[in-house]
């Protein structure tokens, strides 16, 4: 099933997204979120190894009209890679302004490409997927199928994963951002509706979804050990007391 994501773009879009994820960035450092804040730029890397080095030197998926290629997906990279992952981490964290952050990336990402709007789209960037989403299934599967699988061996539920609060984080951050720039007219430019919409649901349900389990994972290891700050927790929790204390927050959506 061979589906084509493809994102048109002036660069004043670039610029004003840029001054955006400076902000954010500030923002994060303002209020001590140091760990946050470090995990977005080092998964902003891990996004542009992907996109430039798998999706396009070896798979060669990646296609530019007019603009660097490398350039393009650096930015690219660094803005979706920051902000997906700052925004997944705070959802797992369950933070005490999770309602202002989501708004506020959310807000964002309706509105940048309104303000771009004036500028003629000169930029065009797409990759197709059909040779890897199988793959990318595979990873989806296999990290689910492992949380399940905690879970069934888990007598205690106050130490069960809530596999369902990851399946909301990963389906509904990928929806927010594509859907948000299908409204823009940046993500699936050219594109007929039923392809849109294609592009839409699949990415939601797999493309950032897939990652879910392996970033709680990541993110319970080191928040047993450190305070967002990056001082030492005393004392340090196991991994199931974690999880424990974790499934014990509740959330402020409004």
């Amino acid at each position: 099933m061979e589906i084509i994501a493809r994102r048109a773009f002036s660069p004043t879009y670039i610029l004003f997204d840029t001054a955006f994820l400076i902000f954010f960035l500030m923002l994060l450092i303002w209020k001590r979120k140091y760990i946050t804040a470090t995990v977005g730029i080092i998964m902003g890397i891990v996004y542009m190894a992907v996109d430039f080095g798998i999706f396009h030197l070896l798979l060669g998926t990646r296609s530019i009209e007019e603009g660097s290629l490398f350039w393009t997906l650096l930015w690219m990279s660094m803005s979706y890679g920051f902000t997906n992952f700052v925004w997944i981490w705070l959802w797992l964290e369950k933070d005490e302004n999770l309602f202002e952050w989501s708004l506020l990336i959310l807000l964002w990402w309706f509105v940048c490409p309104l303000l771009a709007s004036s500028s003629e789209p000169s930029i065009v960037i797409q990759r197709t997927t059909g040779a890897y989403h199988g793959y990318m299934a595979l990873i989806l599967l296999a990290g689910y199928l492992g949380a399940i699988i905690y879970n069934l061996r888990q007598g205690d539920r106050r130490y069960r994963i809530d596999i369902l609060w990851m399946l909301v984080i990963g389906i509904l951050v990928q929806f927010g951002w594509e859907a948000g720039l299908l409204l823009g007219g940046i993500r699936s430019a050219g594109m007929d509706l039923a392809s849109a919409m294609k592009t839409l649901v699949v990415n939601s349900l797999l493309e950032t979804n897939l990652g879910m389990p392996y970033a709680y994972l990541i993110s319970i290891a080191i928040t047993s050990r450190f305070n967002e700050d990056f001082s030492r927790r005393n004392p340090a929790l196991s991994l199931k007391e974690r999880i424990g204390e974790i499934n014990r927050k509740t959330v402020r959506l409004g």
